[in-house]
């Protein structure tokens, strides 16, 4: 065969999808081998997305995207390791390999997407920026704000959102600026300040860890877009692409209704070929990220699905109560669409 015809060839079988190829897993994945652990950098002041209790375990919807890296890659979901990072850190501790994967609600711009040497694998939280004010001042839009002090964090995007919603309108204010939310949490909580100002998700969750949460109120304007998800480093696209597929993976057994307490019987007698590739009953997918055939039924197993990872931590199984509103899946109303395994 001469050298167009073979090209040619390749070239139709890439379009017709016959083209199989067993993927080697990349740096990152060979240093998470050796040490036989996944570092993850997480927040520590983010009621849902992660926390330890007093006994040292973590939880949240972050960790069990961390945990569900560990189940695909190393076969055990509790092979994480934990780094609490403020947000002036969390890049420079990816950029410098002292983590393998920023797990931290952190905001997807074009800013830090194109210009930090990182990568976004995904969406795991569509969030918002909002704003929080003891209720004896009687306030109910942000557009009474005038002249407030407000608690922000630094080396987050609330800074830049406060400046742009508050300068469009027109509304003179003061920013207090903190190193760490815990600092900006309890400014807020002792009167420093008369406004605190972060991500929807992470009011409600602060609010509900103060005694007097009764006496707090977040005001409905939402100032912002934030797309909360995992970032890895730029330059390793298999890494990139194991993460990415772990958080799919969640999403797809959600979509099928696979579950923690079903996906042994599922794999065992389900006949959908889009459930028997996911399970590896079928088609080993596996291969395409050097993973084995049963990688997501790992996670599925040992993490459960991202609806069941929601209910628990950020829905109505947990303390936050939030309604899943745009964080549903896309034939539910939502936003969460995960490509198909195939």
């Amino acid at each position: 065969m001469n050298s167009s015809s073979y090209l040619s060839g390749t070239l139709l079988a890439i379009a017709l999808g016959t083209v199989s190829a067993t993927a080697h897993a990349g740096k990152t994945f060979d240093a998470v081998k050796s040490k036989d652990q996944v570092v993850c950098g997480v927040n520590t002041s983010a009621p849902g997305f992660s926390g330890a209790d007093s006994k040292g375990e973590w939880a949240g919807l972050d960790v069990d995207l961390c945990r569900a890296i560990a189940a695909a890659v190393l076969g055990d979901a509790g092979k994480v390791k934990y780094v609490p990072l403020n947000p002036p850190q969390r890049f420079t501790a990816l950029q410098s390999g002292e983590i393998d994967v920023l797990a931290r609600n952190t905001t997807w711009s074009m800013t830090r997407d194109v210009s930090l040497g990182v990568v976004f694998a995904g969406i795991n939280y569509y969030d918002g920026q909002g704003f929080m004010v003891p209720k004896k001042f009687n306030i109910s839009s942000a557009k009474q704000l005038k002249n407030a002090e407000i608690c922000l964090q630094s080396g987050t995007t609330s800074e830049k959102n406060v400046a742009d919603y508050l300068t469009t309108h027109g509304i003179p204010y003061k920013s207090v600026v903190f190193d760490s939310p815990e600092a900006a949490h309890t400014a807020f909580f002792g009167g420093r300040c008369q406004v605190i100002s972060t991500d929807m998700s992470e009011l409600a969750g602060i609010r509900t860890q103060n005694p007097k949460a009764d006496d707090y109120v977040i005001l409905p304007d939402v100032i912002s877009k934030e797309p909360l998800g995992p970032a890895v480093r730029r330059g390793d696209d298999e890494w990139f692409a194991i993460v990415k597929w772990a958080l799919f993976a969640m999403q797809n057994a959600e979509e099928y209704g696979i579950t923690q307490a079903n996906v042994d019987q599922v794999k065992t007698d389900s006949k959908d070929p889009n459930i028997q590739r996911l399970l590896g009953t079928s088609e080993d997918m596996g291969k395409l990220l050097g993973l084995d055939k049963d990688w997501a039924y790992r996670i599925i197993k040992q993490v459960g699905n991202y609806g069941e990872s929601f209910d628990r931590n950020m829905g109505e199984k947990s303390p936050l109560k939030l309604p899943r509103g745009v964080n549903n899946l896309w034939n539910n109303g939502g936003l969460m669409y995960a490509p198909p395994v195939r």
